[in-house]
């Protein structure tokens, strides 16, 4: 089975929100649940998305999670399955 980059990274970056230990915007506004995320095969197409994504405006941001997730239902058990 080939692991999707990033993915636990991804685990642990949710774990650490999850238990308050990042300081900064999530921690600040309580943000702890994972509602969208993209899998790639390489870490500089994640990076490069990641850049991309950041540079869109709140709106565009929340269309691909309404039409993947509607409900905004915490996704981080999906990473270990």
């Amino acid at each position: 089975m080939r692991r999707r980059a990033g993915t636990s990274g991804l685990a642990r970056r949710i774990t650490e929100h999850k238990a308050k230990l990042v300081p900064g915007f999530t921690r600040q506004y309580n943000v702890d649940q994972l509602v969208y995320f993209e899998a790639f095969d390489s870490i500089l197409d994640a990076r490069a998305r990641e850049h991309s994504l950041k540079r869109w405006r709140r709106a565009w941001k929340i269309k691909p999670i309404e039409e993947l997730n509607p409900d905004w239902r915490d996704l981080a058990d999906q990473l270990n399955s």
